[in-house]
């Protein structure tokens, strides 16, 4: 075997055990987190009225329908745009290749984690309100009142689903650069950094 073949094989071998091992991290915090979600979620939501538990609906339907538009946003970009502005000394744009090249997981943690987590919490802001509305309002068929809530809360996610995914598709450049200045102000305001380099690219 070549010294590139034998370099190519490491690669691949680097990005196979790296992509296991994000396989395993991103489940186990899932699984943490919808766990903590939910508690903390149910024990807030109680002390709400049926206004600000609706309100909370809305607020957490909005956030997974923004975070879809992300997920989505960095799978239908392409890198090459950004290179031109990285070129340019634009900072942003170092920090929208790194979101591409990380496609897989920025999407991965947008769609399916935060959308798994918002699900969890607009299911107790919809079960606190069946609840206030039996309770307040004497509302006796609790069934009825349920399966109602849950189609409300089902069309809303996916009819904002929906329109964010043709939003992120057309426009799909602009929302990672945007989103790449909120990850650049976490790295280098927060020293948090997101998105760790990977020897995996999207586009070759």
């Amino acid at each position: 075997m070549s010294s590139k073949n034998k370099k190519n094989y490491k690669n691949e071998n680097d990005i196979k055990k790296s992509n296991i091992r994000w396989v395993l991290i991103i489940t186990l915090w899932t699984f943490i987190l919808s766990i903590s979600v939910s508690i903390v979620s149910e024990s807030i939501l109680r002390n709400f009225d049926i206004i600000l538990a609706f309100i909370s609906l809305i607020i957490v339907i909005i956030f997974g329908v923004f975070f879809d538009i992300i997920g989505i946003a960095v799978t239908a970009s392409d890198e090459k745009t950004f290179h031109s502005m990285a070129a340019n000394k634009i900072k942003e744009a170092k920090y929208a290749v790194k979101l591409v090249r990380n496609a897989g997981r920025v999407s991965n943690f947008c769609n399916d984690v935060i959308g798994d987590i918002c699900g969890i919490i607009s299911g107790a802001a919809g079960t606190i309100i069946v609840m206030k509305l039996v309770s307040e309002y004497g509302f006796s068929r609790i069934t009825l009142i349920s399966v109602v809530m849950t189609g409300i809360i089902a069309s809303l996610t996916v009819g904002g689903k929906a329109i964010g995914k043709e939003f992120a598709i057309n426009k799909s450049d602009k929302i990672i650069f945007f989103t790449a200045k909120i990850v650049m102000i976490l790295d280098t305001k927060l020293r948090i950094d997101v998105l760790p380099e990977l020897r995996s690219y999207k586009n070759k």
